[in-house]
């Protein structure tokens, strides 16, 4: 199975977290750092969509910004997944390939709960991405969220390692409508 993550953090560098899940994970992986492939914002369409056709599962990871993604992840999403290529009539390039999002909120996950200080799970306010999977005809799988950036650096390597072993497994769930 090919599997390609598609990384979208605007500085990397200074990331502990996302910068440690993909030490973890590259050695198995094709990874693609889009903010250091396109710091100009201007995708090549017909090379991303080619990458996309030659994956199995589709990892999208990006930190949570404003309970949403980065910038480029949605001009990505709006230049990449065309009709008549990821949707529509003829368009089903992506069809039957998984779609994982590796998220880190940066919060600890228990304030994205009903009852804590967000009001929502973080896979409610994914529910945009799990749109877009219906309507591209990928498996929309239940994401990796990594809880916080306050880890000791044994908490974040067991992190990192899950990751790798989530995102390896050969039988991932996933994420229903109402979950």
């Amino acid at each position: 199975m090919k599997v390609t993550a598609f990384v979208f953090h605007p500085n990397i560098e200074k990331s502990r977290v996302n910068k440690r899940l993909i030490e973890e994970i590259n050695e198995e992986v094709e990874t693609r750092l889009l903010y250091e492939i396109y710091p100009d914002g201007v995708i090549d369409v017909t090379k991303e969509q080619n990458i996309l056709e030659q994956t199995d599962r589709i990892i999208i990871q990006f930190p949570m910004y404003w309970y949403s993604s980065p910038a480029l992840l949605k001009e990505w999403q709006d230049k990449v997944l065309t009709y008549g290529w990821a949707y529509g009539s003829n368009g089903n390039s992506l069809r039957n390939k998984e779609l994982v999002l590796a998220v880190t909120p940066g919060a600890s996950i228990s304030q994205y709960s009903h009852e804590g200080s967000f009001k929502y799970k973080v896979t409610e306010l994914l529910r945009p991405f799990q749109a877009t999977s219906n309507l591209i005809g990928t498996r929309f799988i239940k994401p990796f969220i990594a809880d916080g950036m306050q880890q000791s650096d044994n908490e974040l390597s067991l992190t990192a390692q899950q990751y790798k072993d989530y995102i390896m497994s050969s039988d991932l769930d996933e994420l229903e409508a109402y979950e």
